[in-house]
């Protein structure tokens, strides 16, 4: 079996990323290696998000972030509450019903939960 273990991204700062995928995902810092940049962040599920502070490489996004979360439409109103802004709120999507925003940095944040996938997702 083969299991994602982490995934690193190119950020413009790496604190400021930290800081918004722990207040706004709930991920946990887990490490820093100060000398590169790096902070570690590790989800529920134990997959760790590397940001990795290089400016060069962050101002082309090269990959989305899918999260499973509870309930993707109160993830979204407690989100929009807080001032995060969404590119499309929870809705039937090419992918299927979910919701888009973006990090700092531009990365695609793609949103969706099992129940609305199951009823409100199919073609």
């Amino acid at each position: 079996m083969v299991k994602l273990d982490h995934l690193a991204i190119f950020v413009s700062d790496e604190k400021r990323s930290r800081d918004w995928y722990v207040s706004h995902f709930g991920f946990r810092e887990e490490f820093q290696v100060p000398e590169r940049n790096t902070i570690a962040l590790q989800d529920d599920a134990g997959l760790t998000l590397f940001v990795v502070k290089d400016p060069r490489l962050s101002q082309h996004p090269s990959c989305g972030l899918t999260f499973q979360v509870a309930d993707v439409e109160s993830t979204h109103r407690e989100l929009s509450a807080r001032g995060v802004p969404f590119e499309k709120s929870p809705q039937k999507l090419d992918w299927g019903y979910g919701a888009e925003l973006r990090d700092p940095d531009g990365y695609p944040i793609y949103l969706w939960d099992q129940e609305s996938m199951r009823a409100k997702g199919g073609s």
